[in-house]
């Protein structure tokens, strides 16, 4: 991108190259090769969702999040029917190729007016964790918010302690754009946020990736990557991204 100025010299942003607002995310199914990510259905889910989250005997699936563990599944029911009611944030259950719901994840924060929107209430069971059906259900997402709905910007958040969600971020092809200290509070304590995100720029890039990573050739019988999603990349722009 080149440096824009204004009659009086003055450096100012880019012009819009979108029009705004852009159209809020339908509620409707997300179909890959390895998930189905859906609006989340608490009466079809629930039960499938508390059996898998069960997995996780320590309970650490729910250390970053405001909310649970769930001891049993009414308890997570209660919670999760009014959560699912919601249209910001905007809950999906990921289902695997079985049809059995193994995760959460939600559009939130949606801001149609400037075109941005985040990821986040991710919370996958133990069974859906670095899995390829667990990077291919992301993806789904974020290629409705680029693709479909033609969003500038896809934001992830988490605890700055929280290394996995971190990692995950950047694995992904967001960008770390810094912390905000004192940000929240939840169970008590503090939570100093870390702020990652995904602009437009990046995106063809990154669908290039995406594309290549998820393409069966990349995957030997035993499911093993034969490359990496982060080598499979194509370089940034000197000009731009990531």
């Amino acid at each position: 991108m080149t440096e824009q100025s204004n009659a009086l010299g003055q450096p100012i942003g880019f012009p819009l190259d979108v029009t705004l607002p852009r159209p809020r995310p339908p509620a409707t199914p997300m179909v890959g090769r390895h998930v189905w990510v859906v609006p989340t259905d608490p009466a079809a889910h629930a039960a499938g969702l508390f059996a898998a989250y069960r997995e996780d005997a320590e309970n650490r699936i729910w250390t970053y999040l405001p909310y649970g563990p769930f001891q049993t599944e009414a308890a997570l029911s209660a919670w999760l029917t009014p959560a699912a009611a919601g249209t910001d944030p905007m809950f999906h259950t990921i289902l695997d190729a079985s049809g059995r719901p193994c995760g959460l994840a939600s559009y939130l924060r949606i801001d149609p007016g400037n075109g941005v929107i985040e990821v986040g209430h991710i919370n996958l069971a133990p069974r859906l964790q670095r899995t390829v059906a667990a990077t291919e259900a992301m993806w789904l997402m974020m290629a409705r918010v680029f693709d479909e709905l033609g969003y500038r910007r896809y934001e992830w958040k988490c605890d700055a302690l929280n290394v996995p969600s971190r990692r995950a971020a950047e694995r992904l092809g967001f960008t770390y754009e810094g912390t905000f200290r004192q940000a929240t509070q939840y169970k008590g304590r503090n939570r100093d946020t870390a702020w990652f995100a995904i602009i437009d720029k990046d995106w063809p890039r990154l669908r290039e990736g995406y594309a290549r990573w998820l393409d069966p050739a990349n995957f030997d019988a035993d499911g093993r990557q034969r490359q990496t999603l982060i080598a499979l990349r194509p370089k940034a722009l000197a000009t731009g991204g990531v």
